[in-house]
């Protein structure tokens, strides 16, 4: 049975569904160079409650959590299948580690998901559930989250963290940039600090990137969008092991690191 890394992707604008780029050229190629996961299991920035929820629908629909958008974006589907029965598994390990946990049999998967999904895996034919993150908790909460979470990518569940390197929508929405813009230098210097980090397995570092990264407040306001890399970096396990899988930006501000945790 392969065994699958942890991923942390950056979803970036769900304009990746339609719009060329080099972060969807890269995900529409990722797939391809995974082992086929039995289960998808997504930790998105967009599936924020208070408390831990897994998704235990047997047909997810497609959520379109988003607005402002062209028409042809809420056309989109993803109708892959769900996995009730690994929900209830997950459910199970997070528990027994000592969390309140609900399963949603209703809730679908949002743009954090579907995204990225339908480039990996365009024929929706992988089984997919979501776990919910708590933007309330702290950075090292997630992590031993997803420290909870690691055994399953021995049985070929591949894990994803969605979210984004960098996510100041006030900064974007000021005055909207082109999408190959260059990153400002607030961006890239935020990225390369992150990746040093990573590389150097400094797991107290990355932990605490908001207030020691440069600029980290500014990238980051609401730490919603980097607390699925925590719970990658936690589903990588013990001693932190990081790959850069790829580095670009959209629109200057929204840098699209992706990496492995294995």
């Amino acid at each position: 049975m392969a065994r699958q890394p942890a991923l942390f992707i950056s979803h970036g604008s769900p304009m990746m569904a339609i719009e060329p780029s080099p972060a969807r050229n890269f995900l529409a190629g990722l797939g391809a160079e995974l082992e086929r996961p039995e289960a998808i299991l997504v930790i998105s920035a967009h599936f924020d409650a208070s408390a831990l929820t897994v998704t235990g629908s047997a047909t997810p629909p497609t959520i379109h959590d988003f607005g402002g958008f062209p028409d042809i974006l809420y056309r989109q589907q993803y109708p892959a299948p769900g996995a009730p029965a690994l929900a209830h598994d997950v459910a199970e390990m997070l528990v027994a580690a000592g969390h309140d946990v609900t399963i949603n049999l209703d809730r679908g998967l949002d743009h954090g998901a579907w995204v990225p999904l339908m480039l990996l895996y365009p024929r929706a034919d992988v089984p997919v559930l979501q776990l919910s993150i708590d933007s309330r908790k702290s950075a090292d909460w997630h992590v031993r989250l997803g420290a909870v979470l690691a055994p399953l990518r021995d049985r070929n569940i591949l894990i994803i963290g969605s979210g984004s390197m960098t996510h100041n929508l006030r900064a974007f929405f000021t005055e909207i940039p082109a999408i190959d813009a260059r990153p400002p230098e607030y961006v890239s210097d935020f990225s390369d600090w992150i990746d040093t980090r990573l590389i150097e397995g400094d797991v107290a570092a990355v932990t605490a990137l908001v207030e020691l990264a440069p600029f980290g407040h500014r990238n980051h306001p609401t730490p919603d969008h980097i607390l699925p890399l925590h719970v990658a970096m936690g589903a990588g396990g013990v001693p932190l092991h990081a790959r850069r899988l790829h580095r670009s930006t959209t629109y200057g501000v929204l840098a699209m690191d992706a990496y492995a945790f294995d």
